[in-house]
């Protein structure tokens, strides 16, 4: 696990901080010198740049320092790759001129297969004080509580997207109101955009995806049976600022744990790189 971290303060610059143990509870603590979570997201905490930790079992569960400093990297799951997606020829995995990566190079055409990041885009929906959550109906994360979000679609954007996953999870007509949080997940090719919005009407009903949709109080919100660590993320900063008194918009780096399954949305640290 990291030794120390530093954060970014005032104008007087960076301040040093060293990670805490971990409280009990929902297994997150905050990393500052004052504040941490305790037993309930009701008393989170934060700071302008923050991270936060969860438990972990051992020390190889997290990356190791020199990790990222490796001079050759896999791009995705190249080896997955066979195949030309143009032409059907085999591919080759090697590291192209000019690049530090080994990508998938078709034999044949000699064209390469480039991996990119998918964006996923979804709703923060607050009505009368509560927020819409649905229960998942399908995998990954069967029966468990998401906000309605999923893949942007070509020729949409961020927050026609956001819409459409909305109707399409919740049968909910939206309004976007502000971005709320982007969160990137670089381990699993991802980047989470939650736009904040209200109902255009006060109905909505599960579609094929959700089995079940919901409005929570926040003291109501359940943590322990939430789908994704963007999603648990997102609701804890929602929390922090309505007690605040101010919604803002935040963006970190969610940096999954390696060896950790799908299920265990906790094996994370947070980077938090901005709050305006």
């Amino acid at each position: 696990m990291l030794k120390a971290i530093q954060i970014l303060g005032c104008s007087s610059g960076f301040i040093s901080q060293r990670l805490k143990k971990p409280h009990s509870g929902n297994g997150f603590s905050l990393i500052s010198s004052k504040t941490s979570y305790n037993s309930t997201p009701k008393s989170l905490s934060f700071r302008v740049i923050r991270m936060f930790s969860t438990p972990s079992q051992s020390n190889s569960d997290a990356p190791s320092s020199s990790s990222s400093s490796v001079a050759v990297h896999l791009a995705g799951n190249v080896r997955k790759i066979k195949f030309c997606q143009w032409c059907g020829g085999p591919a080759k995995h090697e590291i192209p001129d000019g690049e530090e990566k080994i990508r998938a190079i078709c034999t044949l055409c000699g064209k390469i297969a480039y991996q990119n990041p998918k964006m996923v885009v979804g709703c923060l929906i607050e009505h009368d004080r509560k927020i819409l959550l649905c229960k998942r109906n399908i995998e990954p994360s069967l029966g468990l509580w998401t906000l309605p979000a999923g893949y942007l679609e070509i020729g949409e954007s961020a927050a026609e997207g956001a819409i459409r996953e909305t109707w399409e999870e919740a049968g909910a007509e939206v309004e976007v109101i502000s971005p709320f949080a982007q969160l990137d997940i670089p381990l699993i090719g991802q980047t989470y955009v939650i736009f904040l919005a209200k109902l255009k009407k006060p109905q909505f009903s599960p579609g094929p995806e959700s089995s079940e949709c919901c409005l929570f109080e926040v003291d109501d919100i359940p943590f322990d049976s939430l789908a994704f660590s963007s999603i648990f993320v997102t609701l804890n900063l929602y929390i922090e600022d309505v007690k605040s008194g101010k919604v803002k918009f935040h963006y970190g780096t969610i940096k999954k744990r390696l060896g950790t399954g799908p299920s265990d949305i906790r094996a994370f640290t947070l980077d938090y790189h901005l709050q305006v």
